[in-house]
């Protein structure tokens, strides 16, 4: 074989083996850790056992209070125009706003009633508090306590929406649970 060759065929293994000589970890060390990589990878480790990516499976009464749990995000009921009638797309959010009242008779919760800017002042007054009553009888007939809720009617006095088109009034036609 010509010296030159040899002298190039070293070159390139002698820092390869050297690398490997100043590694830290025992031959026994690497081969647990590529064990253990080649099983987490693929999801199930020595002892038979997968672990991760499994959903924890919940109680129907825990699947229901996480479900009431997000409706409680929601604390705007809406009304029809001049109408204060609780509509029944509403009783899934009331039901769980009343399930966590009675479950914590100590909270109170205040219900703002609100009217959109047609009709006067004094009529709109008067229906944000008929409306506001209505989203309190709702829920005392879910027992929650009457002591847990109070009434307070706005009319058009806040509206959520300025715009003046039937959009911007349906939205100010509402009843607020203020916790």
């Amino acid at each position: 074989m010509d010296l030159n060759k040899l002298f190039k065929a070293m070159l390139v293994v002698l820092p390869i083996m050297a690398l490997s000589a100043c590694s830290s970890t025992s031959e026994s060390e690497t081969d647990a850790t590529s064990s253990t990589e080649s099983s987490s990878s693929t999801g199930s480790a020595n002892s038979g056992v997968e672990t991760g990516g499994v959903a924890p499976v919940l109680t129907p009464a825990e699947q229901q209070q996480l479900k009431f749990q997000e409706l409680r995000k929601e604390h705007i009921i809406y009304f029809d125009f001049d109408r204060s009638s609780v509509s029944q797309q509403f009783a899934e959010v009331l039901e769980a706003h009343g399930d966590y009242l009675v479950e914590h008779p100590n909270v109170r919760v205040m219900i703002e009633g609100h009217a959109d800017e047609r009709g006067t002042p004094e009529y709109n007054i008067a229906l944000g508090e008929r409306r506001a009553k209505a989203v309190a009888k709702y829920l005392q007939g879910m027992g929650v306590q009457p002591s847990q809720m109070s009434v307070v009617s706005y009319g058009e006095e806040k509206p959520m929406d300025l715009s003046r088109t039937d959009d911007g009034f349906a939205k100010n036609r509402r009843a607020v649970l203020v916790y």
